[in-house]
Order: structure tokens, then C-alpha cells, then sequence
């Protein structure tokens, strides 16, 4: 198991990155792709056609997002957390991903930096 950890630069104020992290509707305008998301604790959610499924666990709003994401049957979950933080170029995001699967982490990483926050990036940066 591996862990991946990164800190994001997003020209946009916390509010709005929590939004478009937490909102289905701003999840597809700059994902490209449906999303089910809910802010609720204990709820499911689904990313790109369900490349990317897990729970929700816990929300502050604003600032700090914790899921976990499922990898099949692993013995430890998979936890992200992403910890908005106001910066002078909009947010700093810091990302922890705990136990991912060593065959994984590979994709994994260059999803985070292209699919996921590199997509968010760009969608604020047009």
C-alpha cells in the first residue's frame, strides 16, 4: 500500500472549490463526465462513469472533504482528504490519499494531477 500526498494551487476562492468538488452539476461542468455526489456523511458517490466509487465521510463546508474511495477487497480503506486552505492565487489544496493499492498508484497519481485537480485548474483558469 502506498500513499500519495500534494499540494494544488486553484485560481478560485474555497468556497467555489469546495463547490465544484461537492456539487454534481459543477462536478460535470469541468469533469466532462455525470457525477452522483451528495454532501451527506455515510453517502455513496460516483466519478467518471464510476471509475471512481466510495463513501462519503465527512464534510466541512469550505474547507475539508473526507472519503473513502474502493479498491475491491483490501484489509485497510482507502482514505483521501483534501484541505482547502485561502491562498493569494485563490486555494491551496492539500490533498492526502492513504493505502493505495501498489499496482494502482501509478494510475492513481496521474489521475489526481491530470483528470482531477489539473481538469480543476484549467476550468478555472478559462
Amino acid at each position: 500500500m502506498k500513499e500519495y500526498k500534494k499540494y494544488y494551487t486553484i485560481p478560485a476562492p474555497p468556497e467555489d472549490v469546495y463547490a465544484a468538488l461537492t456539487n454534481p452539476a459543477t462536478i460535470q461542468l469541468w469533469s466532462g463526465e455525470p457525477a452522483e455526489m451528495s454532501t451527506e456523511p455515510g453517502s455513496e458517490f460516483s466519478l467518471w462513469e464510476e471509475s471512481i466509487v466510495g463513501k462519503n465521510l465527512e464534510f466541512v463546508p469550505g474547507k475539508k472533504i473526507v472519503q473513502q474511495w474502493y479498491f475491491g477487497d483490501q484489509e485497510e480503506d482507502s482514505i483521501v482528504t483534501i484541505i482547502l486552505h485561502p491562498h493569494k492565487h485563490g486555494t491551496s489544496v492539500e490533498l492526502k490519499h492513504t493505502n493505495i493499492p501498489d499496482g494502482d498508484f501509478h494510475d492513481i497519481a496521474a489521475g489526481w494531477d491530470n483528470m482531477y485537480f489539473g481538469a480543476l485548474i484549467d476550468f478555472y483558469q478559462e
